[in-house]
C-alpha cells in the first residue's frame, strides 16, 4: 500500500517538472548596459510637493537620463535601473539605495530613457552618477500567474 502511493507521489512529480519545464516560458534576466547618463531638475509638474522619503523634509527632484543599449535583439520587460549618486563631496545622496527605478520597456538597439530621483535638499550639487545599469526580463512577466 505505501509502494503504491509512493511511486504514485512519484509520477505525479515527474509529470509536473516535465509540464512545468515545456509549458513555462524561459524569463531569464537580461543585463542592459546604460551611457550617457546625466541628470536635469524635474519640470514644475513633477517637482511639486517633493519630500524625502520617510520625512518631512524638502527634496530636489531631478531626471536621470541616459542610453539604454539593447544588444539581444528582442525587447527587455521592466528592466530595474541601478545606480550610484553621489554629491559633490562623494557622499552618497540616496543612502543604502542602488535600485533608482524601473523603465517598462526598453526595445532593441539604443533608446533613451529617464528615470525620476529624489535628493534630499542639503545634499551639495553637482551630482555625481556612477555605475549605471539596468536588468530586466526577455517577456513581460507582472499579472501573469506563475
Amino acid at each position: 500500500m505505501f509502494l503504491n502511493a509512493l511511486r504514485s507521489c512519484i509520477v505525479i512529480l515527474a509529470i509536473t517538472c516535465l509540464y512545468l519545464a515545456i509549458a513555462m516560458p524561459a524569463w531569464a534576466l537580461t543585463e542592459v548596459p546604460l551611457t550617457d547618463i546625466d541628470y536635469k531638475p524635474c519640470p514644475a509638474d513633477l517637482a511639486e510637493g517633493n519630500v524625502g522619503s520617510g520625512s518631512s523634509s524638502p527634496a530636489n527632484c531631478f531626471l536621470v537620463t541616459g542610453i539604454a543599449n539593447n544588444r539581444t535583439g528582442k525587447t527587455v520587460y521592466d528592466a530595474d535601473v541601478f545606480g550610484r549618486i553621489y554629491d559633490a563631496n562623494h557622499e552618497p545622496a540616496m543612502q543604502n539605495r542602488t535600485r533608482l527605478g524601473n523603465i517598462a520597456e526598453i526595445p532593441p538597439g539604443k533608446s533613451d530613457f529617464e528615470v525620476r530621483i529624489s535628493v534630499p535638499a542639503e545634499q551639495p550639487l553637482p551630482l555625481q552618477l556612477e555605475q549605471f545599469k539596468a536588468s530586466g526580463f526577455s517577456a513581460k512577466i507582472r499579472g501573469q500567474a506563475l
